[in-house]
């Protein structure tokens, strides 16, 4: 299965993210991104984060 993963290192906190795929990531109580954790993931809407993301800092990971 693949996951979305967002590299806080590069995250500039835009939260594009969010407004594209809510349903998806979060911001947590520390002002971070997070992914929620889901049975499955919405491909369509995780690649628009993807490409919208100015940082690049949203990929797909198999787990």
């Amino acid at each position: 299965m693949k996951v979305p993963v967002v590299d806080l290192s590069h995250c500039s906190l835009c939260e594009g993210c969010l407004e594209v795929c809510p349903s998806v990531f979060r911001l947590n109580d520390a002002r971070y991104i997070e992914v929620v954790e889901l049975t499955s993931y919405p491909e369509i809407e995780i690649n628009e984060a993807i490409k919208y993301c100015p940082e690049d800092c949203i990929c797909w990971e198999e787990v």
